[in-house]
């Protein structure tokens, strides 16, 4: 029981024992404090116990089961021990939040979406499961017809298609279940709407893994809408009529007004950080400018909107009754809610906006802590897949840092006027504590994002303010919304030129590597030891010793690192050498490849430099593409077969040898040759060109590596005899396949496997290695 036996069925001064349970249990704040975080803690923790592919294994729970009630029996001993606060919290709480942490893992697997019996992505034959990319090939595959009803709004995405989700209901006339996430050309889908019944002819197929393991997981990220297969639509029809009313109706309304106001990019602009950017298509290459500036934040809807918002309503009702007062604000956030799309920021804000509602109302102080703490407890409940949630945790973080931090800030600047104190403490508080996780998810640093965010914030308060009183009058008249928008060119203009300029900069992202995850805990554990311990706060600059250290410790280990990486193409490799502090790189890839796989593999190696860049074969390589890297990772040269003036390459530990004409590399490192063959420029016999290539430059069948775009020759094979064979191609002759056979020869194919790294020391690496 959770009182004394001596309590049951007896008066305790007085009072009966529920009446004493309730105070003694219910009444008490700590206790709640305590289960709120086991379970929050309990959800973290699925992260390690809970596999993506795998799931929960018992094994896994009761690992993690002993790591839980590990650390329950530590907090409660040091508790005990160094808490300077007179508290008196007992066993009994310490087991009981054990349970609800193990819940929460229970409760948090069975809240992952399934693909019920007759999901629509059972429809897909096992030889299309092979796809990997994300417009993928129709190849043999049949067309199918697909029925169902639109779940959001339309949105390009980055091949100019517009993307949706479908919930289905029939295929080719059988009765299936499920969503899609459904592509169409631009043409094709223009018109459709959330509700809308439609029919769409297409190809399906299963959303692949990433093509390498740095990669964007887009498979994952379906999974947890409950979208387990996708459709390449070719044709859509639908009845055009007068679509229903909507949320997404007065959302549309806002932002056409602001956009006939301000022009495009500009309206779009005003309208994704007003509205967040899910309400509006933003042209990429603004979206990328502001995420590399360290200004993602300001195109997401989040507590800043609301508490302008917020802010704002209670200024012009101030002079009316608490009760109409409560019913605005209430009403007001609830259509804020709604026009965003009920994104889980915004319904964080949401919520402890209601707090402060109704402490006004009763008259009473609000504790931001306890609200942060409550509205992350309550939405949690409802969605614990939430925890997973990018989003989620960078504004619960950011949050957080406001609350805990930016009075001590202020204090420090009290030199400075008020005004600019608060413009640089606000920004300052909540960036320290959302970098460490930002570092661990994307292994960059944002290098002025705090002296960008401090310099913008004056003028995304000023454009969030007219946004909102634009939005407002476009909900009533258009014309209004668009006069006041129009007010806005000017700061958003400027906007924009500051993340421009900042962007331009050199060195304005940092590679840092890969972040381990107990270096992310312990970080977080200084703050919080920061924040709760005087000794901890006088000292505060010890918490900046281990990032520092980190950093340092992964530079120094990637400039004496030497080897080379295979990355997953279907056209023709993506080669990254490192050898000690330089690195050359073979081939930018295609349709967004340096964006998707070969920028996140930089960020993880901790790459800032590319010394050399060779860029000769053309159907590997892309202007736009080496564009995209250029902006990130500095690029010092970079060769085409258009200037063929270089023909060697000689770095510490390595030689490379290029052939213009038959794109064909050779590298000698340490032991061992490798042969890089890529599409020919000059058509004609490539497969003897070849062969007489490897004739003439006496490449040794000791210690041989050949990577090729093409299918291995089977004549290439027997000149070289190599040791391990990379090809792009899985259409693989079967006279080759005999000869890897009586060769021994080791075969990977960059089509399928996500990732080959070798170095001289362990040689290959496998894939399923670099995972672990």
């Amino acid at each position: 029981m959770l009182l004394p036996r001596s309590w049951e069925g007896k008066s305790y001064g007085g009072v009966f024992y529920w009446d004493a349970l309730f105070k003694n249990w219910f009444m008490n704040r700590t206790n709640w404090i305590i289960i709120g975080l086991a379970y929050i803690i309990g959800l973290l923790s699925t992260s390690l116990m809970i596999d993506s592919t795998s799931g929960l294994s018992l094994k896994r729970l009761a690992m993690g089961t002993a790591i839980l009630v590990a650390l329950a029996a530590f907090m409660a001993i040091a508790q005990r021990r160094w808490s300077t606060v007179a508290l008196k919290i007992k066993a009994r709480v310490w087991i009981v939040a054990v349970m609800v942490a193990i819940f929460a893992v229970g409760y948090f697997h069975l809240r992952i979406p399934q693909p019920k019996y007759n999901d629509i992505s059972y429809q897909i034959t096992k030889s299309d499961r092979q796809a990997s990319s994300l417009e993928y090939p129709k190849g043999n595959r049949p067309l199918v017809h697909v029925m169902g009803t639109v779940l959001n709004e339309p949105r390009l995405n980055d091949r100019q298609r517009l993307k949706f989700w479908l919930k289905v209901v029939k295929v080719d006339d059988e009765v299936v279940s499920g969503k899609l996430y459904a592509t169409l050309p631009l043409l094709q889908g223009t018109g459709i709407y959330p509700g809308q019944q439609l029919s769409i002819t297409g190809f399906l197929y299963l959303p692949p893994p990433p093509s390498n393991p740095q990669g964007f997981d887009f498979r994952q990220y379906l999974a947890r809408q409950g979208i387990f297969a996708g459709i390449q639509g070719t044709e859509a029809n639908f009845e055009d009529r007068e679509p229903g009313w909507g949320w997404w109706r007065l959302r549309q309304r806002i932002v056409w007004s602001q956009l006939q106001g301000l022009g495009s990019p500009l309206g779009q602009l005003v309208s994704s950080i007003v509205l967040g950017g899910k309400a509006v298509d933003l042209p990429s290459d603004i979206r990328d400018r502001f995420i590399a500036a360290g200004l993602a934040h300001v195109l997401a809807a989040s507590g800043f909107q609301v508490s302008l918002l917020l802010g704002l309503i209670l200024k012009l009702t101030e002079s009316i009754g608490k009760k109409p007062r409560l019913a605005i604000g209430f009403g007001t956030l609830i259509a804020y809610l709604g026009l965003t799309g009920i994104q889980a920021s915004v319904l964080r804000a949401c919520l402890m906006g209601v707090a402060v509602l109704l402490a006004l109302t009763i008259e009473t102080k609000v504790k931001p802590l306890g609200s942060l703490f409550l509205a992350a407890v309550i939405i949690l409940l409802f969605d614990p897949l939430l925890i997973r949630d990018l989003g989620f945790q960078l504004s619960f973080l950011a949050t957080l840092g406001l609350i805990v931090t930016l009075a001590k800030l202020q204090a420090k600047l009290d030199w400075l006027p008020t005004p600019i104190a608060s413009v640089v403490a606000v920004p300052l508080a909540a960036s320290i504590w959302v970098l460490p996780l930002l570092c661990y998810q994307f292994n960059t640093l944002s290098t002025y994002s705090i002296g960008v965010n401090i310099l913008c914030t004056p003028l995304i308060t000023v454009i969030s303010l007219g946004g909102m009183l634009s939005g407002i009058a476009a909900l009533i008249i258009p014309a209004a919304g668009s006069a006041i928008a129009s007010w806005l060119f000017y700061p958003t203009t400027l906007l924009i030129g500051i993340t421009n300029f900042c962007t331009s900069l050199p060195g304005n992202t940092l590679a840092v590597g890969q972040m381990p995850l107990s270096i992310l805990l312990i970080i977080y554990g200084l703050f919080i030891l920061i924040w709760c311990n005087q000794w901890w706060q006088k000292r505060w600059w010890l918490g900046l010793i281990l990032p520092i250290v980190f950093f340092s410790t992964t530079a120094i280990y990637n400039s004496t690192q030497v080897q080379i990486a295979v990355l997953a193409d279907q056209q023709s490799p993506i080669i990254v050498i490192q050898d000690r502090s330089r690195v050359i790189l073979i081939n930018s890839g295609q349709n967004n490849q340096a964006k998707y796989s070969l920028l996140p593999f930089l960020a993880r190696q901790g790459i800032n430099t590319i010394d050399y860049g060779l860029a000769y074969d053309n159907s590997a390589n892309s202007a736009t593409e080496w564009q995209k890297i250029s902006q990130r990772v500095r690029t010092k040269t970079i060769f085409t077969s258009q200037a063929n003036d270089v023909s060697e390459i000689i770095t510490k530990s390595a030689r490379l040898t290029i052939d213009y004409d038959l794109n064909a590399t050779e590298i000698q490192i340490a032991d061992y040759s490798w042969l890089i063959i890529g599409k020919p420029v000059k058509k004609g016999n490539t497969e003897q060109q070849i062969a007489n290539y490897i004739k003439q430059r006496n490449l040794t069948s000791q210690h041989t590596i050949i990577v090729s775009s093409e299918d291995l020759a089977s004549s290439w094979l027997e000149l070289l005899e190599p040791e391990i064979a990379i090809a792009s191609s899985d259409q693989i002759a079967p006279e080759t396949k005999q000869i890897f056979q009586q060769k021994q020869i080791e075969f990977h194919n960059t089509a399928v496997e996500t990732l080959i790294r070798w170095t001289p020391h362990q040689g290959l690496i496998q894939t399923q290695d670099l995972l672990n």
